[in-house]
């Protein structure tokens, strides 16, 4: 976990770049220290609006996930994938993100190690197996 350093960035791209390194944004609680997606702008248990931005290893397991094989117009460019959600392991939150080349169940069993790699415009967080602990 370390601190962001710049604030000529909005939080938007912050997260972003956070992303393309592999690693991901999250908003800390001033006031009781609870950790929130980047996105959320109260804290889910004090109501507090004041945070601290941290960064977290974008590692984790899948947790559930949906898998299109018909791919919805726009998203041509990938055959099939999942959307997955994982939670992460240096800090237990639940995110979620795009893994492509998943065709069926078989292809992701729950508890699959994840890494966030990457940021696409149209697709979100980009995500890949971790097979350094596979």
């Amino acid at each position: 976990m370390s601190k962001v350093q710049t604030q000529k960035q909005s939080s938007r791209e912050q997260f972003i770049d956070c992303a393309k390194t592999g690693k991901i944004l999250v908003n800390q609680c001033k006031k009781c220290d609870n950790l929130i997606l980047e996105t959320v702008y109260f804290c889910d248990k004090c109501f507090n609006n004041s945070f601290k931005q941290v960064i977290f290893n974008g590692k984790g397991k899948v947790v559930t996930y949906t898998i299109q094989s018909v791919v919805p117009e726009g998203f041509e460019d990938v055959a099939s994938y999942a959307w997955v959600v994982f939670k992460m392991d240096d800090c237990g939150l639940n995110v979620s993100g795009f893994l492509p080349g998943i065709s069926s169940p078989a292809d992701l069993p729950l508890g699959t190690p994840i890494k966030v790699i990457d940021f696409h415009d149209k697709h979100g967080l980009v995500l890949k197996k971790d097979e350094n602990i596979l």
